[in-house]
C-alpha cells in the first residue's frame, strides 16, 4: 500500500479508500504509518463524513466501510463478510452503487478472496478494475481470486498500479 500511495502528490485528484483486515481491540499503526509514507492526509473514516480528493480514509477495525449515494461513508457492524468486518466485497459493492463508471478498484495481496465479489460487481457498474500482479504478491490469494472472477481490466506489479494513478494526478 505505502509503495503506491508514496509517489502520489497531496494535489491527487480523487479520493483513496482503504479496507485492510484490522484485528479489534488491538492498536495498530495503519494510519501513522501511512501517513509517514505519503503526502495525502490519512485518517480513518468517520460515520456520515464526507468524501473529498486529496484523502486517504481507512476503514475503523471492526466495522464494515460502506459508501452512500450521496458520496458520504456509513460505519456497519453487521455480520462478517469471508471472516472479515471490514470487508473489501462490502465497500466495493456500496462504492460500485455510489460511483458507477467513476471507480478504480484495486486488490493487493491477501490471504482470502475477500474483494472478489466486489470486484464484479465495480466492472459490472463501469469501474475499472485492478488486481496487483500474483507474482510479486506477498500473499497471492487475494488478487489470485478476483482475477478468477474474469471482471479484472488490468493484472499489474505494484509500479505499474502507482503509474496508473499518477497519470491520473494534475502535474
Amino acid at each position: 500500500m505505502s509503495a503506491i500511495l508514496e509517489k502520489l502528490p497531496s494535489s491527487f485528484p480523487l479520493p483513496i479508500i482503504v479496507v485492510q483486515h484490522r484485528v479489534k481491540d488491538q492498536r495498530d499503526l495503519l494510519e501513522e504509518v501511512l501517513q509517514s509514507k505519503c503526502s495525502l492526509k490519512v485518517k480513518q473514516a468517520d460515520e456520515k463524513e464526507s468524501i473529498v480528493e486529496g484523502f486517504v480514509y481507512t476503514a475503523p477495525p471492526d466495522y464494515h466501510l460502506l459508501i452512500e449515494k450521496e458520496h458520504e461513508f456509513s460505519l456497519a457492524s453487521d455480520e462478517y463478510v469471508n471472516f472479515s468486518r471490514p470487508s473489501i466485497d462490502v465497500l466495493f459493492e456500496s462504492a460500485a452503487f455510489a460511483y458507477r463508471q467513476n471507480l478504480i478498484a484495486i486488490i493487493l495481496t491477501g490471504a482470502n478472496s475477500d474483494g472478489s465479489n466486489g470486484i464484479v460487481a465495480v466492472k459490472k457498474a463501469g469501474g475499472v478494475t485492478i488486481a496487483q500482479d500474483p507474482q510479486e504478491a506477498r500473499y497471492p490469494a487475494m488478487p489470485l481470486a478476483a482475477i478468477k472472477t474474469n471482471a479484472i481490466n488490468y493484472i499489474w506489479p505494484l509500479l505499474q498500479i502507482q503509474n496508473y494513478l499518477m497519470k491520473l494526478s494534475p502535474l
